[in-house]
């Protein structure tokens, strides 16, 4: 037997909306209202309603579009009463008025909620706060809640016109509150509902205006992340080592985004890619060579871009620490380690230990590109590819990532013809990129090779940024999707750069091009913010079958932000470490922070003491935030900035 769906009512006020659904089919309806049976009963249309339930009558309305959960019903066989109708129902009590077995709801529906009367805004917020929260103890993982508003309530861009912030119900924020983000909004079309009227107007038996009436739909979120240490254990120089993952990393080493068996859209592109390029050049996948590990500083890129890592012979964890959880362990069968020429810098890392070299993680293929060159491993004429994350210190901003999955092509040619090689190896991407975003969108998509001597520094993206850093470019990659008739200068996406080898037959030159796998997948699925890459809720990669690309559908529609500012001094004497400061940031709020902006800065003439102020502006795109938890980051950030960059807090 199907499943049957049961669906919880709730503020009914005539049990006309009720009485229209009960008849769906797999449907059983719980239709409640807060009044006793003798107070509903005198309302115009009730008596009627609450009958027809009683006789399980009524069709279910087109409009509706059953089914609308993400899964199926709850389960069980189908019931042979399809509506119940219970009243004196407290919407804020809910687990109270069902028994243990009958109290998961595929739906709840609360349509137009008001505390009654002449209720202001305040009053309603909190009505509706305990009415999510009330919600999540009777809703099975996969349902959903339905909340009807007036037009302009909600507080939403869906509200047209939108009301002032603090004029409104806040209603998303109100319900992250409760662990619910918004998933979907769309128009309450009450002339579709067969037989339904509204009522209720001021607690009275009078209708209200529904006209642009906003159906929201709300679904559980993934819980915030609590994040335990992470051990990464290898093998260097015949012997066990282990190092501790950068807290902001954790969730984002080892996910395997590139892996065989993945459909994320990162390596679809990544494949679609090489596939393409397959067919103008001879094409060597190099990935095997490459490791994860960085040993040695690189020349003129800055130390604190880097994550630095202390490497520790494998028994300085105890077996009681692992076995108690205290640590996740990630095991890596080998590392061949890409050593840098320039030994200056390098520290002993830890006292007793035979490893007295600087590791970090790596923030760049290009010097394992290189090293394949200089091995002699490398065929002239061959397109050789290396793959795979590398890790980046960065300041916040919308395209700017810790990590990101890195994508170097290497080609050669004689000396003279290297622009001939270039144009080809770019003619050849563009192709692929069109090709790409043709099966996704039908906007216009421009990619242009631009010479790196017309950018100013400061027009540069963090990706291009850093990559200026690695060593001179001739060329950026940028990209521009216009979806508005318009297009903004674009995004830069990968670079060009050559460099001169003396091999035993001729003079050859290098052509090396960097692409941003992230990026592109980003711009081409319609991906507005980086971190939706990285989220592991399964709503995100449903929507990317197995080698296919499609335009992405937020399912947290409407995230809340907050604003929260910190000022403080900055120890006598010392540069500020603005990328430190980010980068904590970053790690307290587990990536919530999407914006940090310094608002004033302050120098007293007598002291030469110097005050910063900062805004941040926290977010989240694929969870629950709620105002609570953001004052909880602010308070650990302002302690951790005290104790790390030994600022004085005002």
């Amino acid at each position: 037997m199907e499943p049957v769906r049961r669906v919880l009512l709730l503020g009914e006020g005539n049990f006309s909306f009720a009485a229209s659904l009960c008849g769906a089919a797999g449907t059983h309806v719980v239709a409640t209202c807060y009044e006793s049976e003798e107070e509903v009963s005198g309302r115009g249309r009730a008596a009627e309603s609450i009958r027809r339930l009683r006789e399980r009558g009524g069709s279910a309305p087109a409009a509706l579009g059953w089914p609308v959960g993400r899964a199926g019903g709850s389960g069980g066989p189908r019931a042979k009463r399809r509506a119940e109708v219970v009243f004196s129902v407290d919407c804020t009590k809910l687990k109270d008025y069902f028994l243990p077995e009958k109290r998961e709801f595929d739906c709840i529906y609360f349509n137009f909620p008001h505390c009654g009367r002449k209720a202001g805004v305040v009053k309603n917020r909190e009505l509706l706060a305990h009415f999510f929260h009330s919600s999540a103890e009777v809703l099975t993982e996969e349902g959903e809640v339905h909340v009807a508003l007036c037009n302009g309530q909600g507080g939403t861009p869906a509200d047209q016109p939108r009301r002032e912030w603090h004029n409104s119900w806040q209603i998303v924020a109100v319900a992250a509150g409760a662990g619910f983000i918004l998933s979907n909004v769309h128009p309450f079309k009450a002339e579709t509902i067969h037989g339904y009227k509204c009522t209720g107007y001021r607690s009275q038996d009078k209708s209200f205006c529904v006209e642009g009436a906003l159906d929201h739909i709300f679904t559980r979120s993934m819980p915030l992340p609590c994040f335990k240490p992470m051990i990464c254990e290898i093998e260097l120089e015949s012997r066990k080592v282990s190092f501790q993952v950068p807290q902001v990393l954790v969730d984002k080493i080892n996910r395997g985004f590139l892996e065989l068996n993945s459909n994320h859209p990162v390596r679809t592109v990544k494949e679609k890619l090489t596939a393409e390029l397959s067919q103008a050049f001879p094409l060597q996948d190099i990935d095997y060579c490459v490791s994860l590990l960085h040993q040695g500083h690189l020349n003129g890129v800055c130390h604190s871009n880097i994550f630095w890592i202390i490497l520790s012979p494998e028994e300085t964890q105890s077996t009681e620490e692992m076995s108690n959880g205290l640590a996740n362990a990630v095991s890596f069968s080998h590392v061949d380690f890409c050593r840098d020429t320039d030994k200056n810098g390098w520290v002993n890392v830890q006292e007793g230990c035979h490893i007295s070299k600087q590791y970090c993680l790596r923030p760049s293929l290009l010097p394992y590109a290189q090293a394949v060159i200089q091995r002699g491993a490398f065929s002239p004429g061959t397109l050789h590819v290396l793959s795979g994350p590398v890790f980046r210190k960065c300041l916040i901003t919308p395209y700017s990532v810790p990590v990101f999955h890195e994508m170097v092509l290497v080609c050669a040619s004689n000396r003279g013809t290297e622009n001939s090689c270039i144009q080809m190896l770019v003619n050849n991407i563009k192709t692929s990129i069109h090709s790409l975003h043709q099966t996704v969108s039908s906007f216009k998509l421009n990619i242009n090779l631009q010479e790196a001597m017309s950018f100013e520094t400061t027009e540069l993206n963090d990706f291009a940024a850093f990559e200026s850093q690695l060593g001179k470019i001739q060329y950026f990659i940028c990209m521009e999707i216009d979806t508005s008739g318009s297009c903004e200068k674009g995004s830069c996406v990968g670079i060009i750069r050559t460099a001169h080898y003396e091999l035993v037959s001729s003079e050859l030159v290098v052509v090396f091009a960097s692409l941003n796998l992230d990026l592109l997948a980003m711009l081409i699925c319609g991906i507005s913010d980086w971190r939706m890459l990285w989220t592991s809720d399964t709503r995100f990669l449903s929507q990317f079958p197995r080698g296919e690309l499609r335009l992405f559908k937020s399912f947290s529609l409407y995230p809340p932000s907050y604003v929260h500012d910190v000022s403080f001094w900055v120890p006598d004497g010392e540069q500020f470490d603005e990328v430190a400061f980010h980068t904590i940031a970053r790690r307290v709020s587990g990536e919530m922070v999407i914006s940090i902006q310094l608002i004033d800065s302050f120098q007293q003439s007598e002291t030469g003491r110097k005050s910063l102020c900062y805004r941040l502006t926290f977010q989240s795109c694929d969870k629950a935030l709620s105002r609570q938890e953001v004052a909880e980051m602010q308070l650990l950030f302002r302690k951790e900035i005290n104790q790390r960059l030994h600022v004085t807090l005002r």
